[in-house]
């Protein structure tokens, strides 16, 4: 059995009914520095105090064929550690779907726009027929233009849809598709008027204009946003105002002033009930997103419960920078729903990276290995070494996609890319699905 595609059967290039199939693996990534998991808080290396890489260039990893393929990766500097366990998950995508005429031309773009305009030109040289990577959408603009000029197209780890097209696939999971597809399921839940505490990065913008879209396509309100600078440490403006508490506030001292002014037995009465609150009324929302993980999440919730937005009355919405499975062991949090990939498969790859690393993989790595491991199957379907893989979109962009570690997938014209994902609730002990992934695109048409 070769790893993966015994234990999950891996990557698919899905087709209509009845026609064949080709096996192999995929996955999504949180592609740009915001929605990353930071350097800091990955799993540290077998011996942090070793560089993973000797100075000097990176050589090929070769497996004795013409068929080369580029892979662009932040090997040292600030992300280093990223870049280290996603050049892991490709060597497993190579183990499990390579064949021996296909080779991985891995070269370090050291995080920097530079870097990677260097690495670009690197593999270039080597007559690379595709580059996966990089990882950030800086260092992508830095260096298209070379790999542009040389008709050989680019598969990149970042989720900015802005730098989709003219022969660039972005595969990172953009935010607009996860907002489109929370704020569907929320609304469909009966859930109305939406609002959102985001960071003013551009990943935080991009989840605020996605979720304007968003309430306008399913008719719903866009009550408020608020939004922090990304490095504050103190957000308890934001959240007062977020929770309009000030307002709510000073209507529930109005309203005990008026009882207590009328004196009467039923004025009493009501003023007894208005014991222990802090506010009156309920926030002009019924769902807030949160577009922020890890422990900066589990203080912002908390805090919006401290001021009077109770999660029992206000669902609480993420996405998929959530898939942490210690997110709901903070109470306020329990309950949250988020949107991500069908998580199933990605379990699985993540117990034999661990088995095989002996460490745990950081969620991003599963954009390394099924563009590997897509690039190994549409090498298969070459005509010859001297063949490129062009800017022609029957190989790409195949309508019916492919299925992978993070479920169905397509690139389409323009560079972007198409998911199903899941609706997922925080428990608290990690999460369930609560409204699974359509299976394919065959079924819908879309």
């Amino acid at each position: 059995m070769r790893g993966l595609v015994a234990l999950i059967g891996a990557l698919t290039i899905l087709t209509a009914c009845g026609s064949p199939t080709v096996q192999a693996p995929l996955p999504p990534v949180q592609g740009a520095p915001e929605p990353l998991t930071s350097a800091e808080d990955l799993p540290p290396l077998s011996d942090p105090s070793t560089p993973p890489w000797p100075e000097g260039p990176i050589t090929a990893i070769e497996l004795g064929g013409p068929i080369k393929v580029g892979l662009l990766l932040p090997l040292s500097g600030r992300y280093a550690r990223i870049g280290e366990a996603m050049q892991n998950a490709a060597q497993l995508a190579l183990f499990d779907i390579a064949d021996e005429d296909f080779a991985l031309v891995v070269r370090d773009t050291r995080g920097t726009p530079q870097g990677a305009q260097e690495a670009a030109r690197a593999v270039l040289s080597e007559n690379v027929r595709l580059i996966l990577g990089p990882l950030f959408a800086t260092s992508l603009e830095a260096m298209a233009a070379d790999a542009r000029a040389a008709q050989v197209p680019i598969i990149t780890f970042s989720n900015d849809r802005s730098i989709a097209g003219d022969g660039v696939y972005v595969m990172g999971l953009a935010p607009q598709p996860q907002i489109d597809r929370i704020v569907g399921f929320a609304s469909g839940q009966g859930l109305t008027r939406f609002a959102v505490l985001a960071p003013s990065s551009p990943y935080g913008q991009a989840v605020v204009t996605a979720l304007q879209e968003a309430t306008l396509r399913y008719g719903v309100e866009l009550s408020r946003v608020v939004t922090y600078p990304p490095d504050t440490g103190d957000l308890t403006l934001e959240v007062r105002s977020l929770a309009d508490y000030d307002a709510r506030h000073q209507a529930l001292l109005d309203q005990r002033s008026i009882l207590a002014a009328r004196g009467d037995d039923a004025a009493k009465r009501a003023l007894k009930r208005l014991d222990g609150l802090e506010t009156l009324g309920r926030p002009d929302f019924d769902a807030v997103i949160l577009p922020e993980g890890g422990k900066r999440l589990q203080v912002i919730a908390p805090s919006l419960a401290f001021y009077d937005v109770d999660p029992v009355e206000v669902r609480f919405l993420g996405t998929s920078i959530w898939e942490d499975p210690n997110l709901g062991a903070e109470p306020s949090l329990a309950g949250g729903w988020f949107t991500a990939p069908q998580p199933e498969l990605w379990q699985t790859f993540a117990g034999r990276y661990r088995d095989t690393y002996a460490n745990a993989p950081p969620r991003v790595v599963s954009l390394a290995y099924d563009a590997t491991a897509l690039a190994a199957v549409l090498a298969r379907g070459t005509a010859d070494a001297a063949e490129p893989f062009t800017y022609a979109e029957t190989l790409l962009t195949q309508p019916n996609g492919f299925a992978g570690i993070d479920g169905v997938f397509r690139f389409l014209p323009d560079g972007a890319i198409d998911r199903h994902l899941a609706v997922l609730e925080l428990e608290r002990q990690g999460f369930k699905v609560i409204d699974p992934a359509r299976p394919g695109f065959q079924d819908t048409g879309s």
